[in-house]
């Protein structure tokens, strides 16, 4: 389970949530993870998926997300050729941590009431604190 190099800032991360944040940076590659959770894909499954993906992106991700070792790519010698993607120990570790977040985004962002901070399109709300 080797960690990819590209890219990476070894030894330049301020602390842990930085270097995290470096492997899943990004809108999509979370969403790939939590596709994957749900079970092992092929490659069009994810991209139905993930609406808004394109294939370069997504095979990109699946390369980077495999050299980390979150994601396991195995290639059946059938005809025609079929390969899934699924999460390894590390992948299933990584969504199990990203819980807890999901978890707050539904409670504040999703499931907020414009009471809760989040504003409305049609409320009248001034530029400037204070200002009316």
């Amino acid at each position: 389970m080797g960690t990819r190099t590209t890219g990476r800032r070894p030894g330049a991360y301020v602390c842990g949530i930085d270097a995290a944040m470096d492997m899943i940076g990004g809108k999509w590659k979370v969403l790939i993870l939590w596709a994957l959770n749900e079970r092992p894909c092929r490659f069009g499954e994810l991209r139905r998926e993930l609406p808004g993906i394109t294939e370069k992106v997504l095979a990109s991700h699946l390369r980077e997300m495999e050299a980390d070792g979150l994601v396991h790519r195995e290639a059946y010698d059938e005809v025609p050729p079929r390969v899934e993607y699924s999460l390894t120990a590390r992948g299933e570790s990584l969504n199990e941590a990203l819980e807890p977040l999901g978890a707050w985004g539904r409670a504040n962002v999703l499931s907020a009431s414009p009471a809760a901070g989040q504003v409305g399109e049609d409320d009248d709300v001034p530029l400037v604190p204070g200002a009316a």
